[in-house]
């Protein structure tokens, strides 16, 4: 008997009509459909009729259930996994079974779809030409200024998902790590009834936030722009000037180097440069 297939399933993640007939099919005619939560499943389920026996597979039982799921496919049922909205895998579960399913060379198939992280940098008007996805930072404030403290030199657009009730403080630890002029796009609830998206500087995104509770309910994507090299530059160039002024030039570089995690020596030439100049 020959393998089933692993579908991966996007799902709408607010609005019922952004899912594709292909996905519907798939949903319809798989033999099981391995669900994060089957109640929140459940409902897109029963909105289009779809009868599909279904499944718990989250992160709490992945362990267990992999093996099974796999000892399924290989009797040749077929399996689409879904999560609790937008696509599997994305800050959500699934890994641990695709990576199974590879490793007993099951067919994985992508059903592809909704995705916020895509739909938000999509609609934020900042660079798309190069990004990183981040997923969820630190809850505590300590551990998300030391994570943020390594993103904040990097040039490319950066998107971060964040809970609600964080929303408030993650924006003004970024304020305070990338600065207050660093460019973001708040999206909220994308495609549902009270969907927002707001570009502002951190410090404007943050006021915003903070004088209107309804801006902390709901599914969170923040996306927010790299540094510059202009500004990585001048400001690296303004710093080590200043510093060189007060203090001998191989101390001003060593500073310089250690909070810019730079090298030494390359500080040390651009000095030279700046003062032959």
């Amino acid at each position: 008997m020959s393998n089933g297939t692993l579908y991966i399933v996007a799902t709408p993640i607010g609005n019922l009509n952004d899912i594709s007939k292909r996905a519907l099919d798939v949903l319809n005619h798989a033999d099981i459909v391995a669900c994060e939560d089957t109640r929140t499943s459940g409902k897109l389920l029963n909105f289009y009729n779809i009868n599909t026996a279904t499944t718990a597979y989250h992160e709490h039982n992945a362990d267990s259930q992999t093996p099974k799921l796999i000892e399924k496919l290989q009797g040749g049922q077929s399996i689409a996994l879904i999560c609790d909205a937008g696509t599997p895998l994305i800050s959500d579960p699934g890994f641990r079974l695709v990576r199974a399913a590879h490793e007993h060379d099951i067919q994985v198939v992508p059903i592809v779809g909704a995705c916020a992280m895509v739909g938000a940098l999509s609609a934020a008007g900042l660079p798309s030409d190069k990004f990183s996805f981040m997923g969820f930072l630190p809850a505590k404030s300590h551990a998300r200024q030391k994570l943020l403290e390594d993103y904040k030199n990097r040039t490319e657009t950066l998107i971060f998902y964040e809970a609600p009730h964080r929303i408030s403080e993650c924006v003004t630890d970024m304020a305070i790590i990338f600065g207050d002029e660093r460019e973001a796009t708040l999206c909220r609830e994308l495609t549902k009834t009270f969907e927002t998206i707001k570009k502002l500087p951190l410090s404007e995104l943050l006021t915003f936030i903070q004088n209107d509770p309804n801006q902390q309910k709901g599914e969170m994507v923040l996306v927010v722009s790299g540094q510059t090299k202009q500004s990585t530059q001048e400001n690296y160039d303004n710093w080590l000037l200043a510093l060189a002024g007060e203090l001998p030039p191989k101390k001003a570089c060593g500073i310089v180097a250690d909070v810019l995690g730079l090298k030494k020596s390359e500080v040390y030439d651009r000095l030279l440069a700046l003062q032959n100049d």
